[in-house]
């Protein structure tokens, strides 16, 4: 796995504590209000909208926005029509990017993203062009605490995990889709808290680049998250633990 979807997940968890939170907000109204667009208002009918809002809950949205954005959604309440993009592109050195975008304006979306590809070294492609190297998975993360990794291993494996990858600050679990529910349920009902639990798009080989060409991706990956338009960003970058740490410490 790339570690992209961990650096993600920490720097969500930072984020959720500082100025950032309200633009943290502004995209998970958007998320949630696409999901319950698509799918009806009522999360225990609604998978995907309840894992926005379990999201939302777990970054301390209040409720009342929530609800709002669910409304908004539904069509019960008005707000701008928004539509889902995912734009794909190179980042330096023939790293591939996909970059999920939810925006009630498509021509500025595009214009914004396309700027920041031209302005940091990469170049935005045509649809296809590399989400043939991505595939759907199920992402689940946990800190270590003093949980036993083996048990979780055991746990996950037993109901339908790909994969566990124990690390000194989260132990994260990728499933297929289909088995994703299933395995976050099985991990909560034995007390387990979950630092993220949410569909994402990895890579089905890495690219694995020297400190500073890697930096270049991580910068033009980090410009395009701040976009008030931008979701989620993937990349098929190999960021190590020591690369977040090197990257984190020049920031």
């Amino acid at each position: 796995m790339s570690g992209h979807s961990k650096w993600a997940t920490i720097k969500r968890k930072k984020a959720s504590t500082d100025a950032r939170r309200g633009q943290i907000f502004t995209k998970l109204a958007k998320e949630i209000s696409i999901a319950a667009r698509e799918g009806g208002p009522d999360p225990d009918m609604n998978f995907k909208l309840r894992l926005v809002v379990d999201k939302a809950k777990s970054a301390n949205m209040p409720k009342e926005n929530i609800e709002r954005a669910i409304r908004r959604g539904a069509g019960l309440e008005k707000g701008d029509a928004l539509e889902e993009v995912m734009y794909e592109g190179y980042g330096p050195h023939g790293v591939a990017f996909l970059v999920q975008v939810v925006t009630d304006n498509r021509n500025r979306a595009l214009s914004e993203v396309r700027r920041w590809f031209n302005r940091l070294g990469g170049s935005l492609g045509e649809a296809g062009c590399v989400a043939w190297q991505f595939e759907p998975k199920g992402y689940l993360a946990l800190a270590p605490d003093d949980h036993d990794p083996d048990e979780i291993f055991d746990i996950a494996v037993e109901w339908g995990a790909d994969d566990v990858v124990v690390g000194q600050d989260l132990i994260e679990i990728y499933t297929t889709p289909d088995n994703f529910q299933t395995v976050r349920q099985a991990l909560e009902s034995r007390g387990l808290a979950l630092e993220s639990a949410e569909l994402t798009m990895v890579p089905k080989t890495t690219i694995t680049l020297e400190e500073k060409q890697a930096f270049q991706n991580m910068n033009l990956i980090n410009a395009l998250e701040e976009l008030d338009d931008v979701q989620a960003v993937y990349s098929n970058l190999d960021i190590t633990d020591e690369l977040m740490a090197a990257f984190e410490a020049q920031a």
